[in-house]
């Protein structure tokens, strides 16, 4: 499946499947919530610097118009 095509219910699937093996293998809840947690920063950092470079991108478009 490829990942952009991940619907809602493909996304509870991959997390529920994605926990049963992190238990199976013996994570703690703390670790999975840890491990959650990391994954979460990770992703708000990546959309932080995606908006960066968009709005740099953005202040160049209009130097260049004016």
């Amino acid at each position: 499946m490829v990942p952009s095509m991940l619907d809602n219910k493909g996304t509870k699937i991959l997390a529920k499947s994605l926990f049963k093996e992190l238990r199976g293998n013996g994570y703690t809840p703390n670790q999975i919530l840890n491990l959650s947690t990391e994954l979460i920063d990770l992703v708000t950092q990546d959309l932080k610097h995606a908006s960066a470079a968009l709005a740099a991108t953005a202040e160049v478009e209009q130097a260049r118009v004016a």
